[in-house]
């Protein structure tokens, strides 16, 4: 058991943890943290694999990161136990200097004879330390009197209050990891979603892009609505930087996109030898309609919204901006494809049909209806309040340890052939020359007192 302790209380384990807790939070610092897994296969290669079986695409709720918390956590616990019991009897109750020897060996010392009568001695030194702001601790033997007199004691217990200040600090993080949520969520305008560990809805009522006059983006706005009881509870705008806060969850603006896949196309159709003839088709990616003239039937087969040709010839998109429209169709009659090719919003002289046989019949891609998504990310941190209160602790454990130290002054008064002698002694952890000043201050005064 003692070999046990004893490894708990190691400074060196305490050093090791926090080296590794340290290298550990600049990994999930530069590692974006619970993204998808094909994102993770873009940005970082096969090296994905590796990171997503390490669990560093979630390394602060995986479970060797809480096991390392929780081990620097007992660290510091035993350390703590070990160390503040004599530092609190140090504190509240200090042993009475009775030994001469011991002050006089004191760095910060005086002593002097007064004619005077003991009693009155007496008075006048805890008149003076008593102004002060000592507070003092007397015991008397004889005709001797013991003085101890100290302020600032709090200072003895400022590294227990850092400590203390830690393990909240900790308590929080691992309470974060175990029941922490962080995740985003794609909304349609006037979806209700359901929300992990949660009781209510979330609804979006409306979703609005912003763009500078130069078309780039400018901001992005969610109306939220927070339905609870099949009751609405409260109705927000959120944007960037401005999130929604409700029961402990944070909704933040995160990004956008559009659904393709639900959106409505409108294709034209024209007659080479009719000027007039004009048919409007509208069609969604996947869908066929139909076309009267010659029984033929229109499918739109894929929609790109950036077209762009990559440096092996292949169709892709540059972005998911619809900066460059278009749609790639097929012609059909009964089982026979008839022509395929892609037609260009911008651009439309610059469709390539490719037909099987001859035919009269163009294509534009014209009205296109974007059905856009909003993406908000969810986040739950129940150990919020403890790493703000555990902060809390550790600035006033740093204050009391580093700007609060203690000032001790040990007297012993001895009356002796008539006369009375004073023999006194200061400590003090920080600040020597300002607390050695203030005690020639106080000999000084108590000797000039008759």
């Amino acid at each position: 058991m003692k070999s046990v302790l004893n490894f708990f209380r190691s400074v060196n384990l305490a050093i090791t943890l926090l080296i590794i807790i340290i290298i550990a939070s600049i990994l999930g610092t530069l590692i974006p943290q619970q993204r998808s897994s094909e994102e993770y296969l873009t940005r970082y290669g096969q090296m994905a694999n590796l990171f997503i079986r390490l669990q560093l695409t979630k390394l602060y709720h995986s479970f060797w990161y809480i096991t390392l918390l929780s081990l620097f956590a007992l660290n510091i616990i035993v350390c703590t136990l070990d160390r503040i019991w004599p530092k609190f009897k140090k504190a509240f109750k200090p042993i009475l200097a009775t030994d001469t020897k011991s002050i006089l060996a004191l760095k910060i010392k005086s002593s002097f004879k007064k004619s005077a009568a003991l009693p009155q001695v007496k008075d006048q030194i805890c008149q003076e330390l008593g102004f002060r702001r000592y507070r003092l601790r007397k015991e008397e033997k004889g005709r001797k009197i013991f003085i101890l007199a100290r302020k600032k004691i709090l200072g003895l217990l400022g590294a227990e209050v850092v400590h203390f200040g830690i393990l909240i600090i900790l308590a929080g993080g691992i309470s974060s990891g175990l029941g922490g949520l962080r995740k985003d969520l794609v909304f349609h305008e006037g979806e209700v979603l359901s929300l992990p560990q949660a009781n209510f809805l979330l609804r979006l009522d409306k979703f609005e892009t912003e763009y500078y006059p130069n078309g780039s983006v400018k901001d992005w706005k969610s109306t939220l609505t927070v339905i609870e009881n099949n009751t609405p509870r409260l109705t927000k705008a959120i944007e960037v930087n401005h999130p929604l806060s409700y029961r402990g969850f944070v909704f933040y603006q995160s990004s956008y996109g559009w659904d393709w896949e639900e959106s409505t196309f409108e294709i034209w159709a024209k007659k080479k030898s009719d000027p007039s003839f004009l048919k409007k088709i509208e069609l969604r990616v996947g869908q066929r309609a139909a076309l009267e003239e010659d029984k033929m039937e229109i499918s739109l087969v894929h929609f790109v919204p950036d077209f762009v040709l990559n440096e092996k010839n292949e169709v892709t998109s540059r972005s998911l901006e619809p900066n460059n429209p278009a749609a790639f169709i097929e012609g059909w009659k009964g089982e026979e494809k008839i022509f395929s090719g892609w037609i260009f919003s911008k651009f439309p002289d610059f469709s390539r049909i490719h037909s099987a046989r001859e035919s009269e019949l163009s294509f534009e891609l014209k009205n296109i209806d974007p059905k856009q998504y909003s993406v908000l990310q969810v986040a739950k941190d129940p150990g919020v309040n403890l790493i703000w209160l555990g902060s809390t602790f550790l600035m006033i454990g740093l204050f009391l340890a580093f700007y609060w130290p203690i000032k001790e002054i040990r007297i012993i008064i001895e009356e002796s052939d008539g006369k009375v002698e004073v023999i006194a002694g200061g400590i003090s952890s920080k600040g020597r020359e300002a607390f050695e000043s203030e005690f020639e201050n106080i000999m000084s005064s108590m000797r000039s007192k008759k």
